[in-house]
């Protein structure tokens, strides 16, 4: 199975429909609740739950994941001569939920086939689709707000400055922000000195930059100055971001309570600093795009 562990848990929906489509005589059967095997929407719906909850036991690479609501409508098209089924499932958690959505449309056609072949032999199950999903890095609502941003990735380091160590933390910011469209437009390594640090954010952010993102100097090292060098400059701190980024990691490593990762703006350039370790930084970064760029909105004064 794909690994999922770099997802964020958010709430996930789906909407899944599928037909079985009749003789025009078993639409009148149907309505008239005359049928050999008895109640039909009823089996037809405890199946789909219970095929819903077996998705992962069925499809290969599924996760099992968390079913915290499931709907199932049916109803009768005689302009069609069909049954149209209708799903809707929601889930918080790290991966999708159309899976669990269309198999229970699937489950339900089948016992609907079954339940009224003994009367009709043209039966026929078709146009299983979904309709919509939400949720996650390819929800439409989100990922608009990334793309076509611009940002700059500032890594502070004195042992990178000083050639001792090789830059892998900017390169991963970087790999992650071209995954949702960002460009990163400037670039640069820096010593952990406050005031050259202070000095490159403030000349970035008049370049209209919608990202400023530093890596390094976080932790509680003798030279970790990052966080009040650009504490002493920012307009307005966002503490909700850098709360996100040390939840996230501490759901991996323990050592993430130890960051003190710090967010904010000046004037409409979002800053934020993250973890210089490759792994701080990338799962930083994970926690919170692409939905912190929703944030050049309401910069902006275009509200939420």
């Amino acid at each position: 199975m794909n690994d999922i562990t770099g997802k964020k848990t958010t709430l996930r929906t789906a909407q899944a429909e599928g037909f079985v489509f009749c003789k025009p005589e078993t639409i009148i059967r149907i309505k008239e609740n005359t049928l050999p095997k008895g109640d039909l929407f009823g089996v037809a719906k405890a199946a789909a739950l219970l095929g819903s909850k077996k998705t992962s036991e069925l499809i290969p690479h599924c996760h099992p994941v968390s079913i915290d609501s499931f709907q199932i409508e049916f109803e009768v098209l005689s302009d069609k001569n069909a049954v149209r089924i209708l799903t809707t499932a929601k889930s918080i958690g790290k991966t999708g939920i159309e899976m669990e959505a269309l198999t229970g449309v699937s489950v339900a056609s089948l016992v609907i086939y079954d339940l009224l072949k003994p009367i009709d032999k043209e039966l026929e199950i078709s146009s299983i689709r979904l309709l919509e999903k939400k949720g996650g890095k390819t929800d439409a609502q989100i990922t608009k707000f990334a793309a076509g941003s611009k940002a700059g990735i500032l890594v502070c380091s004195d042992s990178t400055f000083q050639g001792k160590r090789e830059d892998g933390s900017g390169k991963a910011i970087l790999n992650l922000l071209k995954e949702h469209d960002v460009e990163t437009i400037k670039s640069e390594i820096l010593p952990d000195e406050p005031e050259q640090i202070r000095n490159t954010i403030l000349e970035w952010s008049k370049l209209g930059l919608d990202l400023i993102v530093t890596t390094g100097g976080t932790g509680l090292g003798p030279r970790d100055n990052t966080p009040e060098a650009i504490k002493e400059i920012l307009e307005q701190e966002i503490p909700g971001i850098a709360e996100a980024m040390r939840s996230f990691g501490q759901d991996r490593t323990p050592f993430a309570m130890l960051s003190r990762s710090i967010a904010g703006r000046i004037g409409k350039t979002l800053v934020v600093s993250v973890p210089g370790s490759t792994n701080g930084a990338t799962e930083s970064l994970q926690a919170i795009l692409p939905a912190v760029f929703h944030a050049k909105k309401m910069m902006r004064g275009e509200g939420h």
